[in-house]
């Protein structure tokens, strides 16, 4: 904002990259990158060993390292008190109600100070529990840790879990004696993090990353048996499908699930003979999705078939599952999103969503009655997670607000009656009267009205003078919940207003709303999200200078495009992995995420079209001299979704183009991945980094 001054003082020389021009013509079109050079040669390696990370790329991470830690100097007593805030809002010794599954139940605990959880069991009616796993023991001598979690075999004897200590997304799975808590000789290397057990429990199916990180393969092991001898059970030769390996509930089945964004194929094994050729269900066909869950003798498919945009429920005979023979159960409705479902002996079970809230619906089996659960508030959050056990009539869902902590309800499907197991407690006192939270709609500049999540304290002062930290992601038809979070009442109870901006490109609104926000339509995305920020500054709930933007990854595309579209209408901008060199990346189909991505944004190789449209919007490629806002870039060395040369060749270019005077903070993580850190207090400490920017921002501190 080149007129205020400098929010940070003192600052020193920020870091200046060496330009490299690198040229590339495409479609007749040649564009030259002056930043090209930061993207390592030897990517697919340095993932899985840093240390060989070319000296020069890393001597300008530790630069730009140290040019923020020097800028963000005067804010760390400040992030100190933030931490110690969200930690305290934490119960360290928490741990969730066990879920029954046959002789025991299962469950997940944290101890007083722990960084990773502890997988346990106890008898089903309840007793002494037993730790099957404990992650801050997995963890201990390693920079990074992050568990997949651990899955038991039909028996319960054993346990396959996973482990990531590079950050880098490829686990390797051991198999854990549940009885003795000694792992087997087993090691899986190079896998997507779990497995499916076969029900006889001396054999599972995993899937393999490639060089690229895609899971291009599926394995057969045998326990006992080297990892060389796993038998190919199937590999997926086009590189844009992802691909993922699990078992049915009554263990009937392997399901074999290839998707990309826009499209699903569905392949079963049964578990009577693991060496069967698997059985296609229904051909991938573009812009066909579905997926499927087991109800005895039939098969519930979810899926869009028939122009079916908001999804329909189907059956379809267990034996005879293929297309031609699904028959519609619960049809489509318009604006009804169906987004999963689940059987049980005698009910389905699916959570819909409608005019942006969430439902969960019932029906009976046997009669085909349905009901809805009933919920009050103005916005809220539901999660269904269902139940481990096959023949029950109780499910488990969760429920919250934004001012509301989260609620953990046993529910019995055929009285109606819901149980409330466990209240979310916040060990440092929350009275949920202080707090407002409304769902406001911003007019776009289409017409679209764009709900908007708010939360901010009764006494704050709706005038213009209060900050407001504006978050927004808009892709892949994800939709932001109004959940509660105990972490953004640190910004809330210092004055801002916390806004949540539900734009096209999630699915808030329906199928249609993502539709809108994607391939040719992507700018819908970044224009809904200028216009909350618009009726936010008109209705005096904040002021434009006010305003601090927060988005990561797909979200951090977003971040970056609004910088060049609208960065007056910015005090501050927070871009977490940011997806910002949208055009280079779609044109490296080596990359991990590229070739599943093409139905999300276009393929700018292939189709000149979609290489003119996204060239007209990629941040990296549209920063130009003007002056930005101060912004805030986080990246992690070893992400294989965002790499982080996207952020580093991006903030380098912002710093040479920028025509104003507020500071340009990269932050790279040199031991993570994706998520950021893997600790669940090194991850406070890493939201309390990026709070204290947006206090700084705002002058409040």
């Amino acid at each position: 904002m080149s007129d205020q001054a400098p929010v940070f003082s003192s600052l020193p020389v920020p870091p200046a990259a060496h330009k490299k021009p690198l040229s590339d013509t495409r479609h007749g079109i040649t564009r030259t990158d002056d930043y090209a050079w930061f993207r390592a040669d030897n990517w697919q390696q340095m993932f899985k060993d840093t240390s060989i990370l070319d000296p020069e790329i890393r001597a300008h991470l530790e630069a730009e390292n140290a040019y923020m830690k020097a800028a963000m100097a005067e804010t760390e007593a400040l992030q100190k008190q933030l931490f110690a805030e969200m930690k305290g809002r934490i119960k360290e010794d928490d741990s969730s109600v066990p879920m029954k599954d046959g002789p025991f139940a299962y469950g997940t605990a944290f101890v007083t100070g722990g960084e990773q959880p502890r997988y346990f069991r106890q008898p089903r009616d309840g007793g002494e529990r037993v730790v099957l796993l404990d992650g801050d023991k997995e963890a201990a001598g390693k920079d990074y840790f992050r568990l997949s979690g651990i899955d038991h075999c039909t028996d319960h004897s054993l346990g396959i879990w996973g482990y990531d200590d590079k950050g880098s997304e490829y686990f390797t799975l051991r198999i854990r004696d549940l009885a003795t808590g000694e792992d087997l000789e087993d090691v899986i290397a190079n896998t997507g993090g779990d497995g499916a057990w076969a029900p006889d429990g001396r054999s599972f199916f995993y899937t393999v990353l490639d060089e690229n990180h895609r899971p291009s393969k599926i394995f057969h092991h045998v326990i006992g048996t080297p990892q060389a001898d796993d038998r190919l059970v199937y590999e997926e030769e086009d590189p844009g499908f992802f691909m993922g390996v699990g078992a049915s509930m009554l263990d009937d089945v392997i399901y074999i699930d290839i998707h990309d964004h826009e499209t699903s194929e569905y392949l079963l094994i049964p578990t009577s003979d693991l060496h069967a050729t698997p059985k296609l269900v229904a051909a991938r066909e573009t812009g066909l999705e579905y997926s499927m869950t087991e109800g005895g003798d039939v098969f519930y498919i979810l899926t869009n078939a028939d122009g079916a945009k908001d999804f329909k429920i189907m059956e379809t005979p267990f034996d005879r599952p293929e297309r031609e023979n699904w028959r519609e159960l619960v049809p489509h409705t318009p604006g009804r999103l169906i987004l999963n479902h689940m059987a049980f002996a005698r009910h389905l079970v699916w959570l819909e969503r409608e005019n942006g809230l969430p439902q969960i619906k019932i029906r009976d089996r046997r009669t085909g009655e349905e009901h809805a659960i009933a919920f009050a508030e103005e916005a809220f959050s539901l999660g269904l997670s269902g139940a481990a056990e096959y023949d029950t009539d109780v499910i488990r869902f969760s429920y919250s607000s934004m001012t509301t902590p989260s609620q953990l309800f046993d529910y019995d499907m055929t009285t109606r009656e819901r149980t409330l197991l466990k209240t979310q407690e916040v060990p440092s006192g929350h009275n949920p009267d202080d707090y407002v939270t409304r769902r406001v709609f911003a007019p776009s500049h289409d017409g679209a009205s764009v709900p908007v999540t708010l939360l901010y304290r009764r006494d704050v002062a709706l005038d213009g003078s209060a900050p407001c930290l504006l978050y927004g992601y808009g892709a892949y038809g994800m939709s932001i919940p109004a959940s509660f979070n105990t972490n953004c009442l640190s910004l809330v109870d210092r004055g801002f207003v916390y806004a949540i901006a539900h734009i096209r490109g999630g699915k808030d609104k329906g199928f249609a709303w993502y539709e809108d926000g994607k391939m040719e339509k992507k700018t819908n995305t970044f224009k809904d999200f200028i216009a909350a920020a618009d009726y936010l500054n008109q209705e005096r709930f904040t002021s434009y200078a006010n305003i601090v933007a927060e988005g990561g990854s797909a979200g951090g595309m977003l971040m970056g495009a609004v910088a060049n579209m609208a960065p007056e209408k910015f005090g501050g901008i927070i871009a977490a992995v940011p997806f910002v060199d949208v055009l280079n990346t779609m044109l490296d189909d080596t990359l991990p995420l590229t070739p599943p991505e093409w139905p999300e944004w276009g393929n700018p190789i292939d189709d000149e079209a979609a290489y003119h449209h996204i060239a007209s919007y990629s941040p990296y490629d549209n920063v130009a001299e003007k002056p930005y806002p101060a912004l805030l870039a986080l990246s992690g060395l070893t992400d294989p979704r965002v790499t982080y040369w996207e952020p580093t060749k991006w903030v380098a270019k912002l710093r040479d183009k920028t025509t104003g005077d507020q500071p340009i903070l990269l932050k790279t993580n040199m031991g993570a991945d994706h998520g950021g850190a893997s600790g669940r207090f090194q991850r406070l400490e890493e939201i309390a980094f990026e709070y204290a920017f947006a206090i700084k921002v705002a002058r409040k501190m």
